[in-house]
């Protein structure tokens, strides 16, 4: 309790604080705006916005409301053109410092969150005051209500959300592209160094023998036994580019396999460790089995290593691996050691790598992908309220009674004019209320039967598409 009440102080105590940053905000907006000393812009935002991240930080801290920080991306450094010059709007520099404080001057005074908070930092003392008696006298429900209130102007827009998602998007969609157009330059490159210098020695290997195939038959069949080798060599070589595009073995028996495979033909002593019950898809698969490859490769060539361990797990929908060597240690991404090209097949799945590698070893790089897996693996999809299991129980069990006995076979006996009433209470009616009283019963139990469906798939819609099936429509609770 004396905690929350030193926390309401503390808000109360910023009051001072914000009314000053407001007296400044106000000056060096006119100066900004009405004396053209746009210099002073920034500087005001970069105040404004402290002050609300500190008030997020707060509201997390203390209520466990977490407010994400709702600003739009920041614009990429200009990038030069052809003559080399960097524009800005019609104009022209030879150097990009002015067009990226333009850039961020612009995404500054354009970003609705700025003047959200704005509104947020003129407004928040008022609300601190209105506040005043809930603060002293109930001081967990006075903050939480003050952290409902800066979520209401702090907390991330739609256009915001949206437009960090399309900057993402961007991002792993330019670094797949990017692996994607190395991954072909390697292949290409393989082809003419490898494969193709070998097709060409072989076609001079048949020149030569078709030539000596007459005067000299012996030189002729040693030349054909050559060309015989170097075809040899040469579908080594193809397999090997294989491998490289799409090792059959991941295709065939899945990442396990896969990289059980990998440990046996490393130079290390690999251990494999793989807690796999599914089979992710293959995109997954193959960024995995690469990012494995690479690493052990990487151990074995400059860690001087002399035994490794893979481990491969699942948790929730979540796939970690890690790789431990015994190295020298002192990997760094930006050595053109292969990292960086790993790090760029995972930001593809929204993955992380993390490294540690002292100087001396071991060498320890986990790797991340989140929400990889189906969350059906995971086993922890939100399972029903006892009351709504016990509602579609309860639809289920009777939704039989009005569709069929007192709908569908009193509207037969009624149709054929059959003396016999038995338990249908529609017969017993009057003869104008039987036809509605029996097509209500038919529309009550068919409505039975949807609400049985509907509810546990409005519930959760991706569990009832993976339990859901003709003999059990429904899922457990």
């Amino acid at each position: 309790m004396l905690r929350r009440y030193g926390r309401a102080l503390t808000l109360l105590g910023l009051i001072v604080v914000q009314a000053a940053v407001v007296l400044v905000s106000v000056v060096f907006l006119l100066l900004a705006f009405a004396l053209g000393m746009v210099f002073l812009y920034p500087p005001h935002v970069r105040l404004v916005r402290g002050l609300a991240q500190d008030a997020r930080r707060r509201s997390a801290a203390w209520t466990g409301i977490v407010i994400d920080p709702p600003y739009l991306p920041e614009p990429p450094p200009p990038q030069p053109g052809p003559d080399g010059m960097y524009r800005s709007d019609r104009t022209l520099y030879r150097t990009p410092r002015i067009p990226a404080w333009s850039a961020r001057w612009t995404w500054m005074l354009s970003d609705p969150a700025t003047w959200r908070d704005g509104l947020w930092l003129l407004l928040d003392p008022l609300i601190k005051i209105c506040l005043l008696p809930l603060l002293l006298v109930v001081p967990g429900r006075g903050l939480r209500l003050y952290a409902l209130w800066c979520e209401l102007l702090l907390a991330p827009t739609t256009a915001s959300r949206l437009a960090g998602q399309v900057t993402h998007l961007n991002q792993a969609r330019n670094l797949a592209v990017g692996s994607q157009a190395a991954e072909m330059r390697r292949i290409e490159r393989d082809l003419h160094d490898g494969t193709q210098a070998r097709l060409v020695a072989i076609g001079m290997t048949l020149g030569a023998a078709e030539e000596l195939i007459d005067s000299d038959p012996a030189s002729a069949r040693a030349l054909l036994a050559k060309a015989r080798e170097a075809s040899a060599d040469t579908l080594t070589e193809l397999r090997r580019v294989i491998r490289g595009i799409h090792p059959p073995v991941l295709a065939e028996r899945g990442l396990a396999d896969a990289v059980r495979a990998l440990a046996m033909d490393s130079p290390l002593a690999v251990s494999v460790e793989v807690d796999l019950p599914h089979r992710p898809e293959p995109p997954v698969e193959a960024a995995v089995y690469f990012a494995v490859s690479e690493l052990l490769a990487n151990a074995a060539r400059h860690g001087d290593a002399r035994s490794a361990t893979v481990d491969v797990r699942v948790h929730d929908a979540d796939l970690r691996v890690s790789v431990t060597d015994d190295g020298l240690g002192g990997a760094d991404p930006s050595g053109g050691s292969g990292l960086t090209g790993i790090e760029r097949r995972l930001a593809a799945f929204d993955g992380v790598m993390a490294i540690t590698s002292p100087p001396g070893g071991p060498t320890s790089v986990t790797m991340d992908l989140p929400r990889v897996l189906p969350e059906h693996w995971a086993g922890n999809l939100p399972r029903m309220p006892r009351w709504k299991a016990a509602l579609v129980a309860f639809l289920w069990l009777t939704a039989w009674c009005p569709t069929f006995p007192q709908g569908v076979v009193a509207a037969v006996f009624k149709t054929f004019e059959i003396p016999t009433r038995s338990w249908f209470l529609a017969l017993y009616l009057p003869g104008p209320w039987q036809w509605p009283v029996i097509l209500l019963m038919i529309a009550v139990g068919v409505s039975m039967y949807v609400l049985a469906l509907t509810i546990p798939a409005a519930h959760s819609r991706g569990r009832w598409m993976v339990e859901a099936s003709p003999r059990r429509p429904g899922f457990r609770a």
